[in-house]
């Protein structure tokens, strides 16, 4: 297989034309991600956000996975990753498209990790463009502690060295999570350099 783009919800990704994107390559990308767009793969493993999904009967249409749990086993149609991963939704759509689909490069947009500015120097204010909406923190809520996320990713480009992942960044923001800093198979780009490739 050849090219894959995971979906944060990071704000970052904003500028950038799910829609248009999707002719280049199958799209991975986690849970209200649904309400306006519809990827080949939608991850949800947060009980609200898969009770959501499950009030507007988006699985009996589209394809979605979670993980087993006992608070939606009556529900029909999800697809359950087996084991669980345990992980976040964004690192576990990582991993699904490197461990389960195996592709050669792939695209990681929207994982910001850390918060957005707060106006005094910290990074410190929720960073999701689903914030004020339903399962989600408000705007004015702290950021959400990134270090299992910056973990779970780590473990799946670490264990997937013969793939290329690429994550897309908001043009001039330099952060990298420290521990993502070193990795060969890693690299950052811009959002504009992005969309130059793409033409989203």
């Amino acid at each position: 297989m050849a090219t894959a783009f995971v979906v944060g919800n990071g704000t970052s990704r904003e500028p950038i034309s799910l829609p248009q994107l999707k002719e280049h390559g199958k799209i991975y990308a986690c849970n209200a991600v649904y309400r306006t767009f519809t990827p080949d793969y939608l991850i949800a493993v947060d009980v609200k956000m898969v009770n959501e999904i499950n009030a507007h009967r988006y699985q009996m249409k589209h394809e979605v996975w979670t993980n087993p749990n006992k608070a939606y086993n009556s529900y029909h149609n999800f697809k359950y990753f087996q084991p669980s991963k345990g992980w976040s939704s964004g690192p576990t759509a990582l991993w699904m498209a490197s461990a389960m689909h195996g592709y050669d490069t792939i695209y990681i947009l929207g994982f910001d990790f850390r918060g957005l500015p707060s106006g005094n120097g910290q990074y410190n204010k929720v960073n999701n463009l689903f914030a004020d909406t339903q399962n989600y923190k408000r705007s004015v809520d702290p950021a959400t502690y990134f270090g299992n996320w910056e973990r779970q990713t780590l473990t799946t480009i670490r264990n997937h060295k013969d793939t290329r992942y690429i994550r897309v960044v908001k043009d001039g923001d330099s952060f990298v999570p420290k521990q993502l800093r070193d990795l060969s198979n890693l690299e950052h780009i811009s959002v504009s350099d992005f969309k130059k490739q793409w033409h989203c």
